[in-house]
Formats: structure tokens, sequence, C-alpha cells
């Protein structure tokens, strides 16, 4: 079908067809950075406490809000790019990421941090973005490999981040760990606006529909379709009030040393969040059933494989920032309620699991060329769950740690590439920015309740003790961490049996959801 006024786009673009490694060199570089800001601050956990003077309960909002401001970010994002281009809205969650960067640079106290660390989290929408460029221009044979590379270059973000994190946090201090991504931002957004040329086919597919003698027979149903520039607003508020409520639910009824749980969970203002969060979930569950252009569409991911790869990606998101919550507590604190190391050691003993996570990345996506997506999930599943047996039973010393993270690494590499490559596979072109939007939101949703959960699990079991080295004087119990491991075990069971459940992609799955 020729689509009105196409044919100098497709003329200029033959011209000077873009080169699709290139592209993905520099998304990769993207996604390096965003990660390495993600995860250079981990080590500081510690320090943030002692300089902010805040519990660990609170101590989880430095990662947890980063993450709320992904997850309603990411699905507009998603939609912005199908409408607008993928370029276009790159650049702009670009230098709002930077601007967040910088605010975290000057921050003075857990407010302001908090503040740069939501402005920041805007950035992480990039991610379904460059997923999408990457549908977009790699032929179907060729995705899975690129979506591989991205996946690993995530890992190599964390990498990096951790790395260059602890050595940086130890010698400079964690306000310089922000310092060295500003440069690297900015330069970033003079490359993508000089030299990524890409060819938007969801705009294509767009105009495709918009002028096609089908739709023009109802211009109405074309105002309200999933190209609309409508955005579900309604749906945007009422989810980031059920999320708020929810962990702030749980802040509240582990911010005070002296409260029991019993007593936190009867009282009023924790009964008041959660009924927030109830009605306000419910709301938007009837908002999403009755609006043209849902924030998240639940007929979409109400279908096999859908739903299961949505609620793995949940799983995958609680089970790493966890584990990036508890680890540097875990390493730092004195003896005997941890191992009594630096930020350096907390950042290397998570090295094995980011390096695992690094080589699996692209090995899952060969993988999935040569046994199926299916199969890398189940297999992710079980290696998942045997590193974290291994975590749940030695984690007393550095050496059983390293070793049992590299396991996990591992087995959460393999169930991200998989349920990914499902995620993408199983919706038409035109879906996938929406698609890939809601499966990252969910992502950044259960990252965000993962160090929620690890800080209340902490801040239970806290233990009082003389003054420490990091000036903290009520520290963590070794049971903290044993209750920590067992709570992601028990998900990473979940996740076997959700495997064994995923069907083959339907091939007329976009009229199972029109």
């Amino acid at each position: 079908m020729k689509i009105n006024g196409s044919n100098n786009d497709d003329d200029n673009y033959s011209k000077s067809t873009p080169n699709p490694w290139k592209i993905l060199a520099i998304l990769s570089i993207i996604s390096t950075m965003v990660l390495y800001a993600e995860t250079m601050l981990i080590p500081a956990i510690p320090h943030l406490i002692r300089d902010f003077g805040i519990t660990y309960s609170t101590s989880s909002w430095i990662l947890s809000s980063y993450l709320i401001a992904g997850a309603i970010s990411v699905p507009i994002a998603g939609k912005l790019s199908d409408l607008y281009g993928r370029k276009k809205v790159l650049l702009l969650i670009m230098v709002i990421y930077t601007i967040g960067v910088f605010g975290g640079s000057i921050s003075t106290n857990i407010y302001s941090m908090i503040i740069s660390r939501t402005i920041q989290g805007i950035g992480m929408s990039v991610f379904p973005i460059v997923f999408a460029i990457v549908q977009d221009q790699f032929p179907r044979e060729k995705i899975s490999i690129a979506q591989g590379t991205l996946a690993s270059m995530f890992a190599f973000g964390g990498v990096i981040g951790l790395l260059a994190g602890g050595y940086i946090i130890e010698y400079f201090g964690w306000k310089a760990t922000f310092y060295s991504v500003i440069p690297i931002s900015i330069l970033l957004i003079i490359i993508i606006k000089k030299y990524i040329r890409i060819r938007d086919q969801s705009i294509s597919i767009k105009n495709n529909l918009l002028n096609s003698d089908e739709i023009k027979e109802n211009q109405q149903d074309v105002k309200h379709t999933g190209f609309a520039s409508k955005l579900d607003i309604k749906g945007i508020i009422f989810l980031a009030i059920s999320i708020i409520s929810f962990l702030s639910s749980l802040t509240l009824i582990r911010s005070s040393e002296n409260v029991s749980s019993i007593t936190g969970f009867l009282s009023p203002l924790f009964i008041m969040l959660c009924i927030i969060c109830i009605t306000s979930l419910s709301i938007f569950i009837l908002v999403e059933k009755r609006s043209s252009l849902p924030l998240v569409d639940l007929k979409l991911i109400s279908k096999n494989p859908i739903w299961i790869t949505n609620t793995v990606v949940i799983i995958w998101g609680i089970c790493t920032f966890s584990i990036f919550q508890t680890i540097p507590v875990l390493m730092q604190n004195p003896g005997p309620f941890g191992i009594g190391g630096t930020a350096i050691d907390a950042a290397n003993i998570q090295l094995p699991f980011s390096i695992s996570s690094l080589i699996f990345g692209p090995t899952g996506g060969w993988i999935i060329s040569k046994i199926g997506s299916t199969k890398v999930i189940k297999i992710g599943a079980i290696t998942l769950t045997i590193g974290l047996i291994g975590l749940f039973i030695f984690h007393d010393n550095a050496l059983n740690l390293a070793e049992n993270l590299a396991i996990v690494g591992v087995g959460l590499a393999l169930l991200n590439v998989g349920q990914l490559n499902i995620t993408t596979s199983s919706v038409p072109v035109h879906y996938i920015g929406a698609s890939l939007g809601i499966n990252t939101l969910l992502r950044y949703i259960g990252s965000a309740i993962g160090p929620a959960i690890a800080g209340m699990i902490m801040q239970y079991n806290l233990k009082l003790t003389q003054e420490s080295s990091i000036g903290i004087n009520a520290l963590p119990s070794k049971e903290a961490y044993g209750f920590i491991f067992l709570f992601i075990l028990i998900l990473a069971i979940v996740t076997i049996i959700l495997s064994m459940l995923i069907k083959k992609p339907h091939k007329d799955i976009v009229k199972q959801i029109r």
C-alpha cells in the first residue's frame, strides 16, 4: 500500500540507509552509561545512611524513587516513541536524565537526593526505546543477537558501575560518582543528535494504517487508536498513587527501631495508605479497561505467553534489587553482624554477579537462536533457584557470596533475555513500543519493591550494638539476610512453575487484542 507523502522519505532513506550495527554500538553505550549510573551508587548505601542520618528503611528510597520514576515514564516513552519517532523521544529523555544526574551531585540531604533520583529515573525509559530501535533496524533473524548484545551492555554497565563506584566512593566520596557521569551524558546527547539516523517503522505503519480504506471508513475510531496523540493521564496518576502508597506503607511499618511489626500494621496511617493503594489500583484497572489508549493494555498482557513473561520480569526486578540493597550492607557492616569490608569490597563481591550477566546476555541471544526462548527461560529459572539455595545457606563469607552471586547472575541473565525475546516476538511491530513499555514498567515496579522489602526485613531484625565504625548504633542481624535470601528463593521457584506454562506465541495475536 502506498503511503501518502512517503515517496521523498523513502528516496532519501534509500540514498542514506543507516547501518544497524553502528546504531547498536551507540545504543549500547547509552545502555552502559545508564546502568553504570544506576549501580555506581549501590556500594554507597551505608555511607548515605550515615551522612544523611536515615534508617535502613528510608535508604531504600534511594533506589526505589529512581525506579518508580522509571516505572511511570517507560510506558509513556514507549508510546511517544511510537507516535513521534524514537530519536526525538530518546534525545528528550537523555536531557532530562542529565539534569537528574547533576541534581544528585549537589544533594545535601535525603529529600534533595530523592528528588534528583526521581528525575534521573526518567532516564530509565530509554530502554524500551533502544530495544524498539533494534526491532526496527535489524532483520528478524538477527534481532535476538542484537537484543542479547544490548542486555550484555546493561550487565557491562553494572560491572563498571560497581567497580568504579566502589573505588570512587572509597577515595573521593559518593558525590564524585555523579560527577563521572555528567560529561558522558552530555557527549551522548551530541552523538545521538548528530550521528543516529533511523527510520521509524512504527511511524510508517501508523501512516499506513491511518491512510487505509478500512480505517478511513470510521474516522472516530482513528482518533482513538493506539496511534492517537492522547496519553492516558488518569492511568498514569492512579498507577503512581498505587505504587507510592504501597512503598510508603512499607516504609511506615519499618521506620522505627522501637515499633513492633504488629503495632506498625495496626497504625492508622498504615491502614490509610493500604486503603489508598487498593482503591487507586482498583480505579486504575477500571480506567485501563475503559480507555481507548490505555497505559497498560490489559487485553494485551492477559494473553499467554505475555502475562507470564511480564510476571517473570517483575520477579527479576525484585530479586535483582533486593540483592543490590542487601549485599553492600552485609559486606560493610562490621562483624558479627556483617563481613566488615569497605565500599570497594562491597563492589568487588558483586562483580561475579554482573560479569556472569555480561557473559550470558549475548550468549543467551545465541542460545535462543538454537533452542528457543521458552527453554532458555526454563534453564534460567532453574539456575537462579540453584544459586539462591546456595546464597540462602552460605552467605557468611565473601567467597561463598561471590560464588553463589555468580550463579544467580547467570540465571537472571537467561531469564531476562528469554522473556524479552518472547515479549517482542509475540506482538506486531506497531505494538512493540507499547509492549516493551509495559514490560519495562513492570520490571521497574518489581525493582522498586525489592529494596523496600529487603530494607523492611533488615529494619525488623535490627540488634543494638555499640556505635560501629560506620556510625550506626543498630545493625541488621545475621538472620535478616537469611530471611531476604529465602524470600527471593521462593520467587525463583515460582519462575520455574511459570516457565512450564508458557505457550508458543500466536501468529494472530493482533486480532486477539483488538
